[in-house]
């Protein structure tokens, strides 16, 4: 007897700038939660965040593990990690009230909300110009 295939993505690397700007951004914009941020030495952390979701939920959802630039290269792509095209999607149970919230704490959104056949979606920025979407799909 074979056991099932079960996997998920559990995190997903953001080269970023400087750790501490990061989870600010994420954590004050976003309302993100920060998971760990376990000091490996040597300037290097594990720096994993999480977008809010409900605790009764038992989500396995995806997490971004925050690494710090540390060559030229990497350097090179903060900010530019999929050649300008949208790189994550957050998805919202309340779509306006996330993106009123986040409008508030100052994100930046690169057009306004517009309705689609599979629901209200905005692009918006982080700290260092990756896209995002918002995005609430339809039932």
């Amino acid at each position: 007897m074979s056991i099932p295939v079960q996997q998920h993505i559990g995190s997903i690397a953001l080269v970023v700038k400087n750790y501490d700007d990061a989870i600010a951004f994420y954590t004050q914009k976003l309302q993100f939660t920060v998971v760990e941020d376990t000091d490996l030495g040597g300037g290097k952390r594990w720096v994993l965040i999480s977008p809010p979701t409900d605790p009764q939920a038992n989500s396995k959802g995806t997490n971004l593990l925050l690494a710090q630039a540390s060559n030229d290269e990497q350097k090179q792509a903060i900010g530019n990690q999929t050649g300008g095209r949208v790189f994550l999607f957050l998805h919202s149970n309340d779509f306006w009230r996330d993106y009123q919230l986040m409008k508030t704490n100052g994100v930046k959104f690169n057009e306004e909300p517009r309705v689609e056949p599979y629901g209200t979606v905005v692009v918006f920025e982080d700290l260092y110009g990756n896209k995002w979407d918002l995005l609430q799909l339809n039932a």
